[in-house]
């Protein structure tokens, strides 16, 4: 068995290694205190070709696998979670479903503006009254002459105020089956469509929204694909972005653990390094080994969607340890750090604000519990 990563891998993640120090690193602080986003990264992503990667040359893409999907996000969350979340919800959760099903319009008018980053995407599934069960959701499209008419709610929408369109999915018949939910894609503005950004404790910087929808029209071209009953491609892109949020929970553990080295090799307290105390290196050695753990568990999974034979609690495995592992390093560091972990110049409360987002996030810990105690044959 080969773990080491191609010499393309290790170029790629030294480029965006390079890219995220420079570009986005300074952009962090004010980012964060404002909790805006710095929109034109959306072009610069674009132009470094990472938006794209998950897509074929031929489709606009740049063509890299799935392992090489994952350097690139652990790499931009080791530096900033929020910018990270940005895109993986734009170039992933976004775009995904119209590289899958669109139309030869549809993806010429938003999957390949949306590669470069002329256009902004966000995926609108969650919803305020729903929670995990999926097949629950209360939006609803209803037929009308040369479109539909939505009505609904959706929470939680990472770049809802930003967007240029969002990937809407509603209920086009009122039963409980994957036949009657589909996808819209919806141009923003939309009359019909109130989006309020809301203030939150972790992934400040990357905005995120509440909709509210009232009898918005869409027109017939931007139903996904132009059929209804698309729900088994949601599955398949939260399945896949499941692996895709592991690496960046990934990302986050790394930056707890480095910056506590650093603190524990230049703190003193009198005449020692605070590394020097075996409670504190006890911490940081605990925190080393639970993260090369996570690290293969998240790198087994993209190396199985490369081989098509990724499932469902494979991808589940990932990101529940991957995301627990963050969360439990980022308490750690502020732990090791005293009373400079609770302090704005350190990064380290940013760190454990930002991986409780994907403790609850694209599924929380006990819904991966429940998918994995089902491949088990156990209740869930």
């Amino acid at each position: 068995m080969d773990f080491t990563f191609t010499e393309e891998q290790d170029h790629i993640r030294e480029m965006v290694k390079r890219f995220s120090e420079t570009e986005i690193k300074p952009l962090v602080m004010e980012a964060e205190e404002t909790e805006t986003f710095p929109r034109d990264m959306f072009r610069k992503w674009g132009k470094l070709g990472i938006l794209g990667a998950r897509y074929p040359e031929q489709d606009g893409g740049t063509g890299m696998d799935k392992i090489t999907d994952c350097l690139i996000r652990e790499e931009l969350s080791y530096v900033s979670q929020a910018f990270a979340s940005s895109m993986s919800a734009h170039s992933h959760l976004g775009i995904w479903p119209i590289w899958k099903m669109g139309t030869a319009a549809q993806k010429e008018r938003f999957f390949k503006p949306a590669l470069t980053g002329d256009k902004v995407a966000a995926f609108g599934l969650s919803e305020p009254d729903v929670g995990s069960n999926i097949r629950a959701l209360k939006t609803r499209a209803e037929k009308t002459d040369g479109g539909w008419i939505l009505n609904g709610s959706k929470m939680y929408i990472t770049n809802a105020p930003i967007a240029d369109f969002i990937l809407v999915a509603a209920r086009t018949s009122p039963e409980q089956k994957p036949e009657s939910i589909s996808l819209f894609i919806v141009e923003m503005p939309n009359d019909g469509f109130e989006i309020s950004k809301l203030k939150k404790e972790g992934i400040r910087s990357s905005e995120t929204g509440l909709i509210y929808i009232s009898d918005a029209f869409v027109p017939d071209d931007c139903l996904l694909g132009e059929r209804t009953g698309t729900y088994p491609t949601i599955l398949e892109s939260l399945m896949e972005n499941r692996v895709g949020v592991a690496a960046n929970s990934l990302g986050i553990a790394r930056a707890a653990l480095d910056a506590s080295l650093l603190y524990a090799r230049e703190r003193t307290i009198g005449s020692r390094k605070v590394g020097d105390f075996q409670a504190i290196a006890h911490k940081l050695a605990d925190m080393s080994a639970e993260i090369e753990a996570a690290r293969w568990l998240v790198y087994h999974a993209a190396w199985r969607v490369d081989q098509g034979t990724l499932d469902t609690a494979t991808a589940s495995r990932a990101k529940l340890i991957s995301s627990e592992v963050a969360l439990k390093a980022s308490e750690q560091a502020i732990r090791i750090h005293g009373g400079a972990g609770i302090m704005r110049e350190y990064p380290v409360g940013r760190f454990h604000r930002d991986a409780f987002v994907y403790v609850i996030g694209e599924g929380t810990s006990e819904i991966q519990r429940n998918i994995i105690a089902r491949s088990l044959n156990v209740s869930g």
